[in-house]
């Protein structure tokens, strides 16, 4: 088949540039010709809560990637679609996670369309945006009409996505296991690379740092005071995306600077093991999740996790056999925490999760997806 995928990709950084470039990989081994149509811009400015949003690596070998669309130029959307309706793809996979994109992509997929061959499956991050704004509904109604059918990787999006489209062919896939950020290291090794000192019990925060990730929720579980008796430190590994004075104060506040390891900067693929390999659990204290890519890495690197009981995540992280689901609640969570060290859960959880990772791979999602394309 003939499959363009759309969405962030090369020179862009981030999760969503990982997601769509390892998905080109998985359909190319297939066997399809693949090319990901990307933005020329993704944001403006004003909006982007980071330091930038390019990447400072090497572009991905063996992919075609193009840079046509920006998110706030019709001239550019009718430009893109013209590319598409002419291209004559059998598919078109689109990555949909915000709103805000729903007037340059419905656009888009609208000009594509007229062509009467290609067809258009979104894979959909979320369809209610965590962090609400005026216009979201509008905007997610204008694109989802002209996408023919729809991959959910958490059950809840599945539920918000029939709150607004009850009749489209829609099917679950849990999101891949993220395998491009290279193998587990030597713990010891991934310690000394980070700077960090050897002995200790680490557990990691990984990822963009936004309000409803609940990095503070878990900053006050640090100051819970059997983490100081079990030699517990937290590493930071991730961009503020947010107000970083916020997150200051509560350290400040609760005195734990010398059991926090803060790795604030984007971090690039290359260095994702590093943080993976040097931590004993993953911790992600969310307030709300849809799914998580997060997760999906430390399934990679067959690191335990500990969630909270929102959105997909206890969906992915079966409780007590691949890691710990608790209350979205500061105590909650060390006592979670306290539970894991306490009780030596770290080699079963790590056996386990062998086992379950084998439900998250690229083949399974990628032969999902040309099932549901024989649907529509």
């Amino acid at each position: 088949m003939k499959i363009i995928i759309i969405g962030t990709a090369y020179p862009f950084k981030g999760g969503l540039a990982s997601f769509n470039e390892r998905l080109a990989y998985a359909l190319l081994e297939q066997g399809h010709e693949v090319k990901i149509i990307t933005f020329t811009l993704q944001y403006p400015g004003f909006l982007f809560p980071g330091k930038s949003q390019y990447s400072t690596e090497a572009a991905p070998k063996d992919l075609k990637i193009q840079q046509s669309l920006s998110s706030v130029n019709p001239l550019t959307w009718i430009k893109t679609a013209q590319i598409l309706k002419r291209e004559k793809a059998d598919l078109i996979l689109i990555k949909f996670w915000l709103p805000f994109m729903g007037p340059s992509f419905g656009k888009v997929l609208r000009g594509a369309k007229q062509n009467k061959h290609t067809k258009v499956i979104s894979i959909l991050d979320n369809v209610i945006p965590h962090e609400k704004r005026a216009g979201d509904a509008a905007f997610t109604k204008y694109f989802l009409k002209p996408v023919d059918a729809f991959i959910s990787m958490s059950h809840q999006v599945m539920d918000d996505l029939r709150t607004f489209e009850k009749n489209k062919p829609a099917l679950f896939s849990p999101h891949p296991v993220y395998d491009n950020y290279g193998d587990l290291m030597d713990k010891q090794v991934a310690r000394e690379k980070l700077q960090i000192a050897n002995e200790g019990r680490y557990i990691l925060f990984f990822g963009y740092i936004r309000k409803y990730k609940g990095l503070d929720i878990l900053l006050e579980a640090m100051a819970d005071p059997r983490m100081k008796q079990e030699n517990i430190k937290l590493i930071v590994a991730g961009e503020y995306y947010g107000d970083k004075d916020y997150y200051d104060e509560i350290i400040n506040r609760l005195g734990i600077q010398d059991r926090l390891h803060l790795f604030t900067d984007f971090i690039p693929n290359e260095e994702v093991r590093n943080y993976f390999s040097a931590a004993d659990v993953v911790v992600q204290p969310y307030r709300t999740a849809t799914q998580s890519g997060i997760s999906q890495i430390a399934y990679h690197f067959e690191k335990p996790m500990i969630v909270t009981n929102v959105g997909g995540l206890p969906e992915i992280v079966p409780d007590n056999k691949v890691g710990f689901v608790t209350d979205v609640d500061k105590n909650a969570i060390a006592d979670a925490i306290i539970k894991f060290y306490k009780e030596n859960k770290a080699s079963d959880f790590s056996e386990n999760i062998k086992e379950e990772k084998k439900r998250y791979s690229w083949h399974y999602f990628t032969d999902n997806i040309l099932k549901l394309f024989k649907d529509i």
